[in-house]
């Protein structure tokens, strides 16, 4: 990464997407805590679960958008549903109509499905070599939003206080201004015209695009562990706050290890994304399945070791998913698709986990997500190693 310089467009790309990441955590991280606030702790996961179907629903969609107009479009537009959505929601939850606050979770839900892929846009403005680099680059920006989030938590308390609301609440409204401002960044932002995946003097150009499917064994694998890493994830960020609710934490504390597990997303991008780059997604696959069961096992104990587990839970995620990423950086046509299932994961997992946890308890659900964690093994194992041309950049 030494060599390569972002140019000033992708830095506000960089920005967006830091904002973007700020208004997941003020909005749907908690969602849970909100539908329990409206009566209906049973439900928890429910949110959580539309926004993860409507963006498993959108993402092809969005994917065949950005082929067709172009990425800055899809992901403006994309934007600017979530502000939306952000508005609906606290509408909704605030007049205590639960369908309308679950509209907005969907609709926010939908965005994501659109502005989550612009770590292919990243991709395609850098030389090959570089892919992973600058998506790490890209998360390590995203702490900043997190940071800002979790930051505003106590003015949030204050306007809460004021409008006779909470704060869980009106991080919704937080997450609509993030996400408007995201959108005016990213017109601002120029994607490279598709060259090749060629490079001329120290101008990077776009990487060329081939042909896939699903099936085919270049994108099955990787899709797996990118599925396996965003379920396990988002059902893990999403119910874990509740059960430390119920241990008696208040929303500051909360918030804080949503803060801690965001930093072990998105902190370390530029050290893992370099060692991707280096060293393979093979490397990815297999400590990021290693941290993602470690995490899903300690997620169940008290005390230090609850923020431990998702600092770890967001750093596994890391490893897997932008190895996965980084292997289908050249397949623009199923990206929106490999998105949709992890989307689909993670709807799956949040769903059923929040059922688990009321009828039973954390400690199944705990034991299940630590024997899926390792998934991503099966990617390690029998994904193909990519062909001399390919390493080369050809």
């Amino acid at each position: 990464m030494t060599s390569f310089r972002p140019s000033r467009g992708l830095v506000l790309l960089f920005l967006a997407q830091a904002l973007a990441t700020g208004a997941t955590t003020a909005s749907t991280v908690l969602a849970s805590l909100v539908i329990a606030g409206l009566g209906h702790e049973a439900l928890a996961g429910l949110p959580s679960t539309l926004v993860t179907l409507a963006a498993a629903a959108s993402a092809g969609l969005f994917g065949l958008m950005m082929l067709r107009v172009g990425r800055r479009a899809g992901l403006v537009s994309a934007y600017l549903l979530g502000t939306l959505g952000a508005v609906v929601g606290f509408l909704g939850g605030r007049a205590g109509n639960v369908p309308v606050f679950l509209l907005g979770a969907a609709l926010i839900g939908a965005a994501q499905g659109g502005y989550q892929q612009a770590r292919y846009a990243v991709a395609e403005s850098v030389p090959e070599g570089l892919q992973a680099g600058v998506m790490g680059v890209m998360m390590l920006a995203s702490v900043l939003g997190s940071a800002a989030s979790g930051a505003l938590s106590g003015p949030l308390a204050v306007l809460a206080a004021r409008l006779g609301s909470s704060s869980d609440l009106v991080g919704w409204l937080l997450a609509g201004a993030f996400l408007l401002l995201g959108a005016a960044l990213t017109l601002f932002w120029r994607p490279l015209a598709p060259t090749g995946g060629t490079t001329t003097g120290t101008t990077p150009t776009r990487p060329a695009v081939r042909p896939a499917r699903l099936s085919d064994d270049a994108v099955r694998w990787p899709a797996l562990a990118v599925a396996t890493a965003q379920g396990l994830m988002v059902t893990l960020m999403s119910l874990t706050p509740l059960r430390a609710h119920h241990m008696g934490m208040d929303h500051t504390h909360v918030a804080g290890l949503i803060t801690l597990h965001v930093a072990g997303m998105f902190g370390f991008g530029w050290l893992t994304g370099p060692l991707l780059d280096r060293l393979g997604s093979r490397f990815g696959y297999v400590t990021g399945a290693a941290l993602l069961a470690a995490a899903s096992l300690t997620a169940l104990l008290t005390g230090a070791w609850l923020p431990v587990s998702m600092f770890v839970l967001g750093l596994g995620w890391n490893l897997c998913y932008v190895a996965g990423s980084k292997a289908l950086t050249a397949y623009a046509g199923v990206q929106g698709q490999v998105d949709a299932l992890g989307y689909l994961a993670a709807g799956a997992g949040t769903l059923i986990g929040g059922a688990v946890i009321a009828r039973y308890g954390f400690a199944p659900l705990s034991a299940f997500c630590a024997a899926c964690a390792l998934l991503p093994l099966l990617s390690a194992a029998l994904a193909p190693r990519p062909s001399r041309a390919a390493l080369a950049g050809d």
